[in-house]
């Protein structure tokens, strides 16, 4: 079966976002363009890598002679985007996925394919052909690039406060501190 692509050349919007409350929050990657919409799930890890991935790339890019791609240092006020999300339907949870640059286009490319890993113990069961058999690919200019990272850092940061002592979650009903032993 031929693979599925959720393409968007230049997305009006492209966003990391959450539903729930800290310490049980879904992370979705939603891009739109026009009509079309399509939110995937991400683990909190790999939306933090994915803006950490991007700034790297643009702070590359900056120091290529020149800065013939015209790469912003900061995010551009106009192309902060607050938002809530938009209705999410989620159309897979993230698995493998891959970052680049497009020197032909000047656009940073994200491809994100779903998870298709089966518990080896559940025999009867295989994996979703119509998930398996999807991409997300979203190609976005150097400016969009900046803030949805901006954006991506601030949602992951906005969760729940990290102990001084050991340094994991503290969750709103308590936190029992564990400190390894010296």
């Amino acid at each position: 079966m031929p693979t599925r692509v959720h393409e968007f050349a230049w997305p009006d919007r492209v966003v990391v976002g959450t539903i729930g409350l800290p310490g049980a929050r879904t992370f979705y990657l939603q891009v739109r363009a026009g009509k079309q919409i399509v939110s995937i799930a991400l683990e909190k890890q790999q939306s933090a890598l994915l803006a950490e991935k991007i700034d790297d790339i643009l702070d590359q890019l900056i120091t290529a002679e020149g800065n013939p791609f015209s790469v912003p240092t900061g995010t551009p006020i106009e192309l902060v985007d607050n938002d809530p999300l938009e209705t999410v339907q989620e159309q897979f949870r993230a698995g493998a996925m891959s970052l680049g640059w497009d020197p032909t286009t000047a656009q940073v490319v994200i491809e994100a394919y779903p998870i298709t890993d089966v518990d080896a113990d559940d025999d009867d069961e295989s994996p979703d052909e119509d998930d398996a058999n999807e991409m997300l690919l979203v190609r976005m200019p150097v400016g969009t690039a900046r803030a949805f990272a901006k954006r991506t850092r601030e949602i992951v940061e906005a969760g729940r406060p990290t102990c001084s002592s050991c340094g994991y979650p503290m969750d709103a009903d308590g936190h029992i501190c564990t400190l390894p032993e010296v």
